[in-house]
This record gives structure tokens, C-alpha cells and sequence, in this order.
């Protein structure tokens, strides 16, 4: 689903053996709206869980949209490459314990079914999408409807809907005595 990837990030880092994090946005955020703290914390765990970034004082991670990464099969495991370096940001982390025992205080480890939790998104997004399609078609009809009464109102149809209105041909069928009276009222 090239629409739901295209909200999630994979950090890893930069020509170093790591973890990959990947962070799901929310539905119309940017990178833009990625608070700092948030990026930084995801940055130090992939520095953190690398091999041999993690003995290092600072190393470069990068981050980038999840359909930009390119993985062949004659890359190594945990290996990734990208599409396009345009779409590529790389920051320079440095260690920071104090974020990486923030972390380790706040880890939570529990079983996901990741297939179920996947199924159970895409159910609400797809209700969300009905849900709006179903205003938008009734914003439609509304319209619609209103564009046939103005169309109508400018049209001389209604004019011979009223029912004490008579034509020429009902006027000249009446009998003698109405036509006189009609005579006598003008």
C-alpha cells in the first residue's frame, strides 16, 4: 500500500551495521512536523543498538521515506540502499546517555501482531475514506439539487403549476354565464 509507506521513516545508521527504526506518522503530518526530541531519540537508539556505532562518540544516521529504500538481493542482511539521495536526510548524532537511559526507563516490551495491528489501521482508514466519500457525494447531491431549483425558478414552468390560473383554451370551454362574469369583474 504505496499510500500508507509513504508515512512511515526508516532511520538507520549510515554505513554502519544498526537496528532500523521506523516511525509511522500521523495521518497528514510531514517531516516537518517531527518534533526534534522525537528524531533524536530515534536517532540514539539506532546508534545505540549498532555494533559498532555504539562505541563510537558520534556517528551519521539517516532517515528517509520508506519507499525510498532500495534492498537487492545481493545486499547483505540489514543492509539498505536508497532510490533516491535527494530524499535522504543524515544528521550527526553524538552520544547522549541521558536520552538513552530516558529510553531504557520508558522500554516496554510486549507481543505485537504486527499482521493484525496492520489489518486493524488499514479497517479505520478505510471506514474514514467511506465516511468522507459518503459527505462528499451527499454534498454533491445538495448541490445538485439546489442548481435544478435555481434552474427552475428562472424557468416558466413553475408559473403554470399555480391552479387558479386559466389558459385560453380552459377560458374559452366555460360557460356563458362565467365568461360574463369574468366580463362584468374586468
Amino acid at each position: 500500500k504505496q499510500w500508507y509507506q509513504r508515512r512511515v521513516r526508516g532511520f538507520h545508521v549510515d554505513k554502519l551495521s544498526s537496528a532500523h527504526v521506523y516511525l509511522r506518522l500521523n495521518k497528514g503530518e510531514t517531516v516537518d512536523d517531527i518534533p526534534k526530541e522525537l528524531v533524536q531519540q530515534c536517532c540514539q537508539l539506532v546508534k545505540a543498538n549498532s555494533i559498532q556505532g555504539c562505541k563510537l562518540a558520534n556517528v551519521d544516521v539517516v532517515y528517509t521515506p520508506y519507499p525510498n529504500l532500495k534492498k537487492t538481493g545481493d545486499m547483505v542482511a540489514g543492509q539498505v540502499g536508497f532510490h533516491k539521495n535527494k530524499k535522504v536526510i543524515k544528521i550527526n548524532i553524538e552520544k547522549n546517555n541521558e536520552i538513552w537511559k530516558k529510553l531504557e526507563k520508558t522500554r516496554e516490551e510486549r507481543d505485537i501482531d504486527l499482521k493484525e495491528e496492520r489489518e486493524r489501521r488499514d479497517r479505520q482508514e478505510r471506514e474514514e475514506l467511506k465516511k468522507q466519500q459518503k459527505v462528499e457525494r451527499d454534498l454533491e447531491k445538495l448541490r445538485i439539487e439546489e442548481e435544478r431549483r435555481e434552474r427552475d425558478m428562472r424557468s416558466y414552468k413553475l408559473l403554470n403549476d399555480d391552479p387558479e390560473l386559466v389558459t385560453s383554451n380552459q377560458f374559452a370551454n366555460e360557460s356563458d354565464a362565467e365568461r360574463e362574469l369574468v366580463d362584468d369583474f374586468m
